[in-house]
């Protein structure tokens, strides 16, 4: 279904469930075409937040690097659009401006900017709801698209988990963000938990030669958005339980705990910001009463919603049938992104057992990672799993543990475990 904002709905699933079952599952795929006129409500704002900690000081001229990356960025910045440059310790400070406010991004300020940055030195720790916080700030109640980088080499030791969540919570629905970990001695999860609730992407920049290139290619994608605060709406019946609403593809990211009932049997799910010819797919799960033989059901209508306006519309449904040939057939959309989601939930698992000494779990959800990125085709994670494991046997999933790994290749497999291989669809 299109509409004029240039988004389509397409929904995949095998409809037809035997006597009794009560579980409907679809993949929804929705797609900014791009092909109409997206506005971007409220402008756009940029922040970027730069780890400052004495550790960025110590090695591998991260600093530098630091600095040249948050400079690529600014300049990447499109004119008009309001930024500023935060730099991150066991407090957060205005690098520029120098107060707490954002400005317009012109050549004149973009470069005055740049000048202030080369002047940031090293020193202190590290507290990043601090700086989560002070962006939250900055950005304000404006409208339209927010965005913020926040780059780190260190973990959060100058406040307490309960601080950071905190500040994490506050942040949501106010800003995206974008987290990178420069070098490896930076927490994964720690990260991770940043960038899922704020729906933004987390991976490590193990070299920091490469945070330039990585830098500009963040701003970039931000500059691209053009509409913000997009929603999910689920409308189901009476009496049905959505078990789970997951965006599946770029990348894992579970929404289900971020509902908002909008209405009677209708909730909504943060989406984020997207741009033209931007496409993700969603695996949804909904319980529905069991259905006898020849009943038909509308199992959930799927919206696309930006400020109250519906953009785009596809249904799930659900025929309940006596015929086996046809309840036995599994989508191989919905197939295919179980298996992604198993892939990276094994990935995890694997090397938390690796890590903890169990040479036999490690090896054995390792080898099923192994089985499950060959059969899925997703070839990026097979090639990093190579930096763990040997394969022996990709189809059957036989591997052996390699006896030394670079901390740099098992911190990149954790961190883009959750990057999916997109299905072919039909």
């Amino acid at each position: 279904m299109n509409d004029p904002l240039g988004f389509r709905i397409e929904t995949f699933q095998n409809e037809y469930l035997p006597a009794g079952a009560t579980r409907v599952n679809a993949v929804v795929t929705v797609t900014a075409t791009g092909g109409g006129a997206m506005p971007a409500h409220g402008g756009a704002a940029e922040v970027i937040i730069v780890d400052c900690s004495g550790s960025m000081d110590h090695s591998y001229g991260k600093l530098a690097a630091a600095k040249n990356a948050t400079a690529a960025a600014i300049s990447a910045v499109r004119d008009g659009v309001e930024f500023a440059v935060v730099a991150g310790t066991d407090v957060a400070r205005m690098v520029y401006p120098v107060t707490p406010t954002l400005i317009t991004a012109t050549p004149g300020n973009k470069a005055n900017a740049i000048a202030a940055v080369q002047n940031l030195r090293a020193g202190g720790g590290t507290a990043i709801g601090n700086w989560l916080r002070l962006a939250r700030q900055l950005f304000g109640n404006r409208d339209g698209l927010r965005h913020a980088i926040l780059l780190t080499d260190g973990r959060d030791e100058h406040e307490t988990p309960q601080q950071l969540d905190a500040e994490i919570l506050s942040s949501q629905g106010v800003f995206l963000c974008d987290c990178r970990g420069v070098g490896t001695d930076w927490e994964i999860a720690e990260l991770r938990k940043v960038s899922t609730a704020l729906l933004g992407t987390c991976d490590i920049v193990a070299d920091p030669k490469d945070l330039v290139a990585d830098f500009q290619a963040m701003t970039t994608a931000a500059m691209g958005k053009s509409v913000a605060d997009v929603s999910l709406r689920l409308w189901t019946p009476r009496g049905a339980n959505v078990k789970f609403v997951k965006q599946v593809a770029p990348e894992l990211l579970d929404l289900s705990g971020r509902r908002t009932e909008t209405g009677a049997q209708v909730g909504e799910y943060p989406t984020g910001s997207w741009g033209g010819a931007e496409s993700r797919d969603y695996h949804i799960c909904i319980e529905v009463a069991a259905g006898g033989v020849g009943d038909v059901m509308l199992a959930g209508r799927v919206s696309l919603v930006l400020g109250g306006e519906v953009l785009g519309q596809g249904m799930v449904k659900a025929v309940w049938t006596d015929d086996v040939a046809q309840s036995s057939k599994i989508s191989p959309e919905v197939a295919h992104y179980t298996g992604q989601a198993e892939l990276a939930g094994v990935i995890q698992e694997g090397l938390a057992a690796r890590r903890d000494g169990d040479l036999d779990t490690a090896t054995k959800k390792l080898g099923r990672a192994v089985q499950i990125a060959a059969a899925s085709g997703n070839q990026d994670t097979a090639k990093l799993l190579e930096g763990v494991v040997d394969v022996l046997d990709a189809r059957t999933g036989t591997v052996r543990l390699k006896s030394a790994v670079r901390k740099a290749d098992e911190m990149t497999l954790d961190t883009r475990s959750t990057k999916t291989s997109r299905v072919h669809k039909r």
